[in-house]
C-alpha cells in the first residue's frame, strides 16, 4: 500500500527524515530508496552522496524532487548548495565544515530551508543566532554509517540541545525503531534515519513501522 502524506508544515515534515546513503542501501539506488521510503511514509528525504559528480547528483536530485512533490514530502540536499538550488529542493543541510551559514543564506534567500549539524548547546545557539531553520544533532546512539563519529550523546545530550534553542531539532545517529520514541521524548521534532530504513529488507515497511511509533508525537 502506498502512503501519501497529509498536508504538513515543513516543521512537521521533519518527523521521519530518511537519508539516502548508498553505502548502506544493499545495492539500491538513491531513487529506489527514496521511492520505497516515501511509499512507507517518510516525511522528509535527504540526498547524500560524497562520491558522485555534480551532474550525477543533479540527475538523481531531479528524480527525487518529482517523487517528493508527489508524496508531499520535504526534500533536502546534503552539503551541496549548488545542487539543492539546481534541483529546486526545499533546502540544504550543512555540517560544521561546509559552507558558512551566513554565506549560504546570502545565496539562497530567506525562504530556503537551511539545516545545520550541531552537537553541543553552544553550537546549537550559534546556528540559531546565525539564521538556521532546524538542527540535526547526534550521534544520539552509536552508529556505523559515519566515519569518525563522536561518542554518542545519548537522549540526555539531545534533550540539552533541544532545550537550548527554539528551533526544531532532528535526532540522528543509530536510531532504530526501538529508540525512536526515546528520541521524541527528549524533545526532538523528528528522527533522521539511515540504515534502519535504507538497509532494511523492506524499506517501505520499515518506514510504516516508524510512522506507527512517531505519529502520536505529531
Amino acid at each position: 500500500m502506498s502512503f501519501k502524506n497529509q498536508p504538513m508544515t515543513w516543521h512537521q515534515s521533519l518527523l521521519l527524515y530518511v537519508i539516502t546513503d548508498p553505502e548502506s542501501s544493499r545495492g539500491m539506488s538513491h531513487v529506489e530508496v527514496a521511492k520505497q521510503a516515501l511509499e512507507g511514509g517518510a516525511t522528509a528525504l535527504q540526498l547524500r552522496d560524497k562520491n558522485l559528480f555534480t551532474r550525477q547528483l543533479v540527475e538523481k536530485g531531479l528524480e527525487i524532487r518529482k517523487l517528493t512533490r508527489h508524496y508531499g514530502a520535504l526534500f533536502l540536499v546534503n552539503d551541496r548548495v549548488d545542487v539543492a538550488l539546481a534541483v529546486e529542493a526545499d533546502g540544504v543541510h550543512l555540517g560544521q565544515e561546509d559552507m558558512p551559514l551566513h554565506v549560504c543564506r546570502k545565496l539562497v534567500g530567506p525562504r530556503f530551508i537551511i539545516g545545520i549539524s550541531a552537537r553541543t548547546p553552544e553550537k546549537a545557539r550559534e546556528a540559531e543566532l546565525g539564521g538556521a531553520d532546524y538542527l540535526g544533532s547526534g550521534a544520539v546512539y552509536r552508529t556505523s554509517t559515519k566515519e569518525n563519529a563522536s561518542s554518542p550523546m545519548g537522549p540526555q545530550g539531545l534533550a540539552e540541545i533541544c532545550d537550548s534553542v527554539n528551533l526544531p531539532v532532528v535526532g540522528i545517529g543509530g536510531i532504530g525503531l526501538e529508540k525512536a520514541e526515546e528520541v521524541m521524548k527528549a524533545g526532538a521534532a523528528g528522527v533522521a534515519v539511515i540504515s534502519a530504513v535504507v538497509a532494511a529488507q523492506d524499506p517501505a515497511g520499515a518506514c510504516r513501522q516508524f510512522r506507527q511509533k512517531l505519529d502520536k508525537y505529531q
